[in-house]
């Protein structure tokens, strides 16, 4: 194989946005875009352009384009599963102090506009755990919203998005969880994290509070956000303990 026909070497600039479009040709006719991400994944050798016998061209992906593909797969569903087992283990840590949990809800919550014709907007909220406290008093429900993330990338990109996290503050009290990375690092600083919300790190293995979420006078929660978890199955796995406690929890209120 000449050196103008060897296969070149994905450059480290491709991202998300090269491996969604190699997934949308791969899956289509693969008519050609003309755009620079197409000439960057044709450059890396991950695309080739096809003549059909009528005169047209296409764009086919490359057995290079296949494998990253294939890897960008894989990664995905490693952080997928990292992400879930953080979920399920913030979703049971709820449970074992005596609240009822939920994940992967979807609910509807106000954020500000700053606009005075409409100052507020309704958007879905999907936080990966909320709780409330068991109680039949509902000015002691004390929701509590746990934003889990495992990636940087993830965390940075969601600390982007204000809207996103207003919408958590108004269904209750806002958590960030922060994960670690392949070196058992934590993926981000408490103080990167607005002071609005609180943080909890997973450090050797354990979940432990960097810093605590202010205290937030609630009155209750709308019948909305009442019927998405009437509707919803809490999560499971409680124990003798956490039912010992729930019960002292109950005759409390």
């Amino acid at each position: 194989m000449t050196a103008a026909t060897s296969p070149q070497q994905p450059p480290s600039a491709l991202g998300k946005a090269h491996a969604r479009r190699l997934r949308d040709i791969y899956r289509s006719a693969g008519w050609p875009s003309q755009d620079l991400l197409e000439i960057e994944l044709l450059a890396a050798g991950l695309l080739e352009r096809v003549r059909a016998p009528a005169g047209h061209e296409s764009l086919r992906v490359t057995q290079a384009g296949i494998a990253l593909l294939a890897a960008t797969l894989a990664a995905n569903r490693a952080s997928l599963s990292v992400h879930e087992a953080l979920v399920e283990r913030v979703a049971t840590e709820m449970v074992r102090a005596g609240r009822i949990a939920w994940r992967g809800l979807a609910m509807r919550a106000q954020v500000a506009t700053g606009r005075q014709d409409k100052p507020l907007r309704w958007c879905v909220a999907k936080p990966d755990v909320f709780s409330i406290r068991h109680t039949s008093v509902e000015a002691y429900v004390e929701p509590i919203v746990h934003e889990v993330k495992v990636r940087r990338a993830d965390l940075l990109g969601d600390l982007r998005q204000p809207a996103k996290r207003a919408a958590y503050l108004d269904m209750g009290e806002c958590w960030y969880v922060l994960g670690s990375d392949a070196r058992g690092r934590c993926i981000g600083a408490p103080d990167e994290v607005p002071a609005e919300c609180g943080v909890l790190v997973l450090e050797g293995g354990r979940l432990s509070v960097a810093r605590a979420a202010p205290r937030r006078a609630r009155s209750g929660l709308p019948f909305g956000i009442w019927m998405a978890l009437a509707k919803a199955t809490p999560a499971a796995g409680l124990g003798e303990d956490a039912q010992a406690l729930l019960g002292e929890a109950g005759t409390a209120c």
